[in-house]
């Protein structure tokens, strides 16, 4: 069952959208012919939402809205991430 979370959790955070560092490393040898680092550079990288993800989640994790999902709109999806979003952010605050 710890996997099926992970992939949950992994699908949840595609479907909302997300930030990470993105690391860009650079190597050269030294003197004596061994690897050095010589330039490092850390960015922040903002992944958008992706609708896919949503409609995998729902399909997958909200069985009982399997048959309006695939009747859904991309527009009526998005609507339908808005409201799981603002559910996750009630939870968070403990609301």
């Amino acid at each position: 069952m710890e996997d099926e979370d992970k992939i949950r959790k992994a699908l949840l955070k595609k479907a909302l959208g997300y930030n990470a560092d993105e690391v860009i490393e650079e190597y050269t040898f030294d003197d004596e012919g061994q690897l050095k680092l010589s330039k490092k550079k850390v960015t922040k990288k903002h992944f958008s939402p992706d609708i896919s993800a949503v409609k995998v989640l729902l399909e997958r994790y909200y069985k009982t809205y399997e048959d309006k999902i695939v009747e859904m709109s991309d527009d009526e999806l998005l609507l339908e991430k808005a409201r799981l979003e603002s559910i996750l952010k009630e939870d968070e605050s403990g609301d």
